[in-house]
Parts: C-alpha cells; sequence; structure tokens
C-alpha cells in the first residue's frame, strides 16, 4: 500500500479531496520542495489517523470544522507518547495548520482552534561547521578518493560552491550548464527555498573549481541541461554528493556533523567570524528572517568561549556560562 492509498482510509472523500487541492497548492503555487510536501503529507496523514480513533470514524470535513483545542492537544499527547520528539512534534502541528488555513481560505472551517494550541518548546541546537582548514581540504579535489578525476573534481566543485557561496546542495545541483560559474563571472543569481531569488557573489576559487570541473568532465552539460552529472551523464543525485563527504571525513578523521549542509554553517560563520554583518549574511544565505541567521552568533560565542578555555591559564571555567 502507497502512501496516498493510506491517506484515503483514514478519511472521508471530501477530505481526501481537500488534501489533493492543498498539496497541488503548496507545491505548484508556494512551490514547496518535494521532501516538505512528503512531510507535510505524512503528518496530516497521522493527524487524520489519530482522528479517526478519536472520533471512532474516518473524519469529514464537518468533523474538522468541529474540532476544538483539546483534540489537537490530544493529537500531540498521543505522538509524544509514541516517542516523537519536540521538533518533529512542532513540524506536525504546522502542517496541519497549513491544511485548516488552506480550508479556512474556501470557507469550509474556521481554523481558530488550532491556532490557540502551543507547539511543543524545542531544545535549540546551534549549527556545527567544520573549522576553515578542514572546510578548504574538503573542497580540494586532490582530496578526493575517486578513481576517475572527474568525478573528484565535481565533487570538489559542489562542495566549492556550498563553501565559498554558501548555497544550499539543491541549489549548486540546480545550476544548469548556462548558469555555471565560469571565469570572470561575478554573482550567481540563485533560486531558494520559497521560489525566493538572490544574488551571491563568486570568488575566484569557485570558477576555478568548475571550469576544472569542466575541463575533466566527459559527458558536456547541456545549456539548459544540470551542470552537475553523474557518472553516466544524468543529473546528479544529492545523495552521491552526500557519500562522497562521508568518504572524505573518515578520512580525514572528521565528526559525522561534517556534511555538505555544514559548509554552508561554515561559510556563515567563517564570514561573520571575519566581520561580516548579520544582515549582510541573510541575503547571502537567503533567510526570510533576520532571527534565523542570528543563530551564527551564538556558534562564534561558543567558538570564541571554548578557544578562551583552551588558553587560559584557568581554563574550564566559563563552561558553565551560556554564551
Amino acid at each position: 500500500m502507497t502512501d496516498g492509498d493510506s491517506l484515503l482510509v483514514c478519511a472521508r472523500p471530501d477530505v481526501n479531496a481537500a488534501v489533493g487541492d492543498w498539496l497541488d497548492h503548496l507545491g505548484g503555487e508556494r512551490r514547496l520542495a518535494d521532501k516538505t510536501l512528503i512531510a507535510y503529507e505524512r503528518d496530516l496523514r497521522q493527524f487524520l489517523r489519530f482522528l479517526t480513533g478519536h472520533l471512532g470514524e474516518p473524519p469529514a470535513l464537518a468533523h474538522l470544522a468541529d474540532l476544538r483545542p483539546a483534540d489537537y492537544r490530544g493529537f500531540l499527547a498521543s505522538r509524544r507518547q509514541s516517542g516523537v520528539g519536540s521538533r518533529s512534534l512542532a513540524r506536525g502541528l504546522a502542517g496541519v495548520r497549513s491544511f485548516l488555513r488552506f480550508l479556512e481560505t474556501r470557507g469550509q472551517v474556521n481554523a481558530a482552534a488550532s491556532t490557540v494550541v502551543r507547539p511543543p518548546r524545542q531544545p535549540r541546537s546551534l549549527p556545527k561547521p567544520v573549522s576553515a582548514g578542514d572546510a578548504m581540504t574538503l573542497v580540494d579535489a586532490d582530496s578526493g578518493l575517486d578513481a576517475e578525476p572527474w568525478i573528484a573534481a565535481r565533487n570538489a566543485a559542489v562542495l566549492t560552491l556550498l563553501y565559498g557561496c554558501g548555497l544550499r546542495i539543491s541549489e549548486a545541483l540546480s545550476l544548469t550548464g548556462r548558469t555555471a560559474p565560469r571565469k570572470g563571472t561575478r554573482t550567481l543569481r540563485v533560486r531558494g527555498k520559497g521560489g525566493r531569488e538572490r544574488i551571491v557573489p563568486v570568488l575566484p576559487v569557485v570558477s576555478e573549481a568548475v571550469e576544472s570541473y569542466l575541463a575533466l568532465n566527459p559527458h558536456a552539460p547541456q545549456p539548459d541541461g544540470p551542470l552537475f552529472l553523474g557518472a553516466r551523464g544524468g543529473p546528479l543525485n544529492p545523495r552521491i554528493v552526500q557519500y562522497a563527504m562521508a568518504r572524505l571525513r573518515s578520512a580525514l578523521g572528521l565528526p559525522d556533523s561534517a556534511t555538505p549542509h555544514a559548509l554552508r554553517h561554515s561559510f556563515a560563520t567563517h564570514l561573520l567570524a571575519g566581520g561580516g554583518d548579520l544582515r549582510t549574511i541573510q541575503e547571502l544565505l537567503g533567510h526570510a528572517s533576520l532571527s534565523t541567521t542570528q543563530i551564527y552568533t551564538e556558534v562564534d560565542a561558543a567558538r570564541l568561549l571554548d578557544a578562551f578555555d583552551k588558553a587560559h591559564p584557568r581554563g574550564g571555567t566559563s563552561a558553565a556560562r551560556t554564551p
């Protein structure tokens, strides 16, 4: 049974039809990523399953219109008892609210009851960047473990884009032959989350890495086709990049937190440590809110305290302080 099939047995036809319209809206008009759509559909399916047991029958739109805050709290409690963490609970509630707000815009329900339920408080986790030295080693094509030189150059070019331009892996892999940063390229136009576009500067080392990859690549990328190609000439799967990074960090003795996305964190953290201002870093990363970018100030403060503890004769006394 597929995910879509299992969703159908959890609700009445009017709800199933509305779910389809909602997912089309999220994917078409709001341009949410496929992974986000899958997560939202999964979370809504879990909510509808809960309601089926809670109400004693598959829910219809009329049932959704009559829900009260206690019903949503019951859903969160049941998920918590199943061992679901706070972050997943909050995301699940966000998906349910998104669906209800969609129904509300169509005049089918009142979503007010879901908005008064507070999501679980989440532990704040800091990004885990790699050091500047480790980042430079990771993006060096000569550090690659691949027998094919062009594949090593390809992986190095992708990782250089993540660290040199602060791109997400999906943004790097969305580049085409036409938009490839080449020699003389000063800026790069990137489409990020939510379809938001931003302009990022291109360092010469980034262009050089891409040029090296293109010179060695036996498969010439088409102008409107993907820039980064797999071993057989098709679009490069992000899992291949993640696997290459895992091999590199293992060979270099780096922690599991040294992922491709950690290079984006490193880009932001190293800019901040070098005197970059938060507003500029926010624009370069494509964050919708400055509060998302501000977490890097805590990363930098934690780094400074760690350096102090290691260097000061009475090191360790600052460990209990909150940055």
